[in-house]
């Protein structure tokens, strides 16, 4: 395959050296002198277990984060749990989550936290444990090891160049756009809907957000406020969906609509639908990341934390924008269609 390869940034540098030390420590054994002085157990990750909770385990994007996980604990020998709630609306589930691995006593944790907030308390406990705390996609406001995530900032501002691109090849310098987004009070959708609006004023200072609405991670609530969006507005000239759920529901109104020649869409992440709909124009851009790199990367930097190795506080794999003229370019294919893998029974 190239299905299990990825796409880097440069941040990838430091990735590269985490992983080879941690690759260091799991050969360890066999590398190493069995006198006095040489390292005469098993490698240091050996029996280690790593807990990953996602925000949602019925989501593409978070089950190739799984897939990611569950890759860095095979090559690196380490017990990988894979866990999330249903819905990235239910905080609480994902609470019960993190108290239960600390109860199970797992080495670290990987987590895609559903709130900056919600979750503190429970990570200074898996903290006080001695637990590793590595956060993925979306920062929290307490004390963790590492954050592994798109600077969503700037992936938004690329999502709202591009879809001031797009509006001025039909012909338009104003308007007003939808900002759909997934869930209040997140922060990584929270810099990408900022991100977004600073990168479309710089650009298109003509056209503005008509409003951002907020679906729940609901597709039929997404489709639902497009098609109000396209009756309220008359001068609607684009529409930016800042995640997958939110992108599947978009161009969803827009195909019933008939809409997909004459209204820009731009969206986020990658699913089957979503990649359908780039295909079929319905919707003209994805802002692309890698979350089995999240979930490779998670895994790697949780064990060398555990370990006592020293990880990056902050690594950014970038994002990548996708359309039709490079949807089937062999990297860019590999991002928009990476392996997936389930939750553990």
């Amino acid at each position: 395959m190239a299905r299990n390869r990825l796409l880097f940034s440069a941040p990838f540098v430091g990735a590269a050296l985490v992983l080879a030390l941690v690759i260091g420590l799991v050969v360890g054994k066999a590398t190493s002198s069995s006198g006095p002085g040489g390292n005469a157990g098993p490698g240091k990750a050996s029996g280690l277990r790593v807990d990953v909770i996602v925000k949602a385990t019925d989501s593409s994007f978070w089950q190739s984060m799984f897939a990611g996980a569950q890759k860095a604990g095979e090559d690196l020998g380490v017990e990988v749990g894979r866990f999330g709630p249903t819905s990235e609306t239910d905080v609480n589930e994902q609470v019960q989550l993190v108290e239960n691995s600390i109860s199970r006593g797992v080495n670290a944790i990987v987590l895609a936290a559903n709130s900056e907030t919600a979750l503190n308390k429970a990570i200074d406990r898996a903290r006080d444990a001695g637990i590793k705390v590595i956060t993925v996609d979306g920062t929290v406001t307490t004390k963790t090891e590492a954050f592994i995530g798109t600077n969503n900032l700037r992936a938004g501002e690329q999502a709202g160049q591009r879809l001031c691109k797009l509006i001025g090849e039909q012909g338009k310098t104003s308007g007003r756009v939808l900002l759909e987004n997934a869930v209040a009070g997140v922060q990584a959708l929270g810099d990408r809907a900022r991100g977004f609006r600073e990168g479309l004023a710089a650009n298109c200072p003509q056209i503005t957000v008509w409003e951002e609405r907020f679906n729940n991670n609901d597709i039929a609530t997404a489709a639902n406020q497009t098609n109000d969006a396209l009756g309220a507005v008359p001068d609607l000239v684009g529409v930016f969906a800042a995640n997958n759920m939110s992108g599947n529901g978009v161009a969803r109104a827009v195909k019933d609509t008939g809409r997909t020649a004459n209204l820009p869409v731009v969206a986020f992440d990658s699913d089957p639908q979503e990649n359908a709909a780039l295909a079929d124009g319905s919707i003209d851009a994805l802002v692309v990341q890698n979350p089995y790199f999240f979930g490779y990367q998670g895994v790697t930097e949780a064990i060398a934390v555990s370990t006592g190795a020293k990880v990056p506080l902050s690594l950014d794999p970038g994002a990548v924008v996708a359309d039709q003229a490079n949807m089937n370019d062999p990297a860019v294919k590999d991002l928009l269609n990476p392996p997936t893998a389930q939750a553990s029974k």
